[in-house]
């Protein structure tokens, strides 16, 4: 699939701030995947940040997007704070560093965060995308 990055932006513009993650066709699956992966291509780094139910869901969730985004950090040795419930779990791709905490609200999925410096390079928070989108 050809994407342009107005392409990718357009086809991730139906997740910005989404209260409920929608339910996605396989075909859709594709075409946000692509998108994804071509902003994270274009950007200098990303964060990521994963609203679930539990820090295992959380924790799996990050490892896929990671794998998908080609970060080659193993998530198992973060030295993160075992919390029960529903979590909040942040990944940094500049400094690749984590960072968790309790989660109350009701949304659930994978908020991404693209990051450049340069002035019109790609900047822009998307999400929340399913937690097994890369699964």
């Amino acid at each position: 699939m050809s994407l342009t990055i107005q392409d990718a932006e357009a086809i991730l513009k139906g997740f910005i701030c989404t209260d409920t993650t929608p339910s996605i066709s396989e075909e859709e699956k594709v075409k946000i995947q692509a998108a994804l992966l071509l902003l994270t291509h274009e950007s200098e780094y990303q964060m990521i940040g994963i609203c679930a139910d539990s820090l295992a869901e959380a924790l799996t969730a990050l490892e896929y997007y990671l794998k998908a985004f080609q970060y080659s950090i193993n998530v198992e040795e973060n030295d993160l704070e075992a919390l029960e419930g529903s979590v909040y779990l942040k990944f940094n791709g500049r400094s690749q560093t984590f960072y968790v905490s309790p989660y109350l609200d009701k949304y659930r999925g994978v908020l991404i965060s693209f990051q450049s410096t340069e002035e019109n390079g790609i900047n822009g928070v998307y999400g929340h995308f399913p937690l097994d989108l890369f699964a």
